[in-house]
């Protein structure tokens, strides 16, 4: 949006695009930025969970921070109001409460990160236990020596198969050992 029609727009001009504001005219951002802004979410999904908790610290911080901060002036403000028995204008107080739930907040986040981080270790444990070697989708031979290499992918789904019927057949033998001891009895 030139605002002199009868100039033509510079390089920068033509650089921004206008965004409106909700609370008035349209602001200006930079095209540049907004694609930064992509890139950046973009990363931000394929990051893994240690990243992400790295990259919580901050904020984390930061919130901290500000809670201790909003809190020792709440604290300093109600001492005043206790001794001097007058309102010393609390209405300009920080809000602690709002800062105290930004702090949870991320505590949370980064939890739910290092849950997640955990279980998939446990979960690449068990599968290095379990199964007797890598898994590769490129090879479709339907048979493989023991120390071959890498094990296809049908292989794989193979041995998937018969692990989820053997716990399957257990499963169902305590079932029904379970309902002859309590016929027995």
């Amino acid at each position: 949006m030139n605002p002199n029609p009868m100039m033509p727009m510079s390089g920068p001009q033509m650089m921004q695009v206008m965004q409106s504001s909700p609370s008035g005219p349209p602001v200006p951002v930079p095209v540049q930025h907004q694609q930064q802004q992509q890139q950046q979410q973009q990363q931000a999904e394929k990051l893994d969970n240690i990243s992400k908790v790295k990259n919580l610290l901050t904020p984390l911080r930061e919130s901290m921070f500000l809670t201790i901060r909003s809190s020792a002036f709440a604290l300093q403000q109600n001492n005043l109001a206790d001794n001097l028995k007058r309102d010393t204008g609390a209405h300009h107080v920080p809000r602690f409460d709002k800062h105290l739930e930004d702090f949870y907040a991320y505590c949370d986040q980064i939890e739910i990160h290092l849950k997640t981080a955990m279980q998939c270790l446990q979960q690449q444990n068990s599968s290095n236990h379990y199964l007797p070697g890598p898994v590769t989708p490129m090879r479709m031979e339907s048979f493989m020596p023991e120390n071959a290499g890498p094990i296809p992918y049908p292989t794989y789904l193979n041995t998937v198969r018969v692990h989820v019927q053997s716990a399957k057949d257990i499963h169902d033998t305590l079932i029904s050992a379970a309902q002859n001891i309590s016929q027995a009895d």
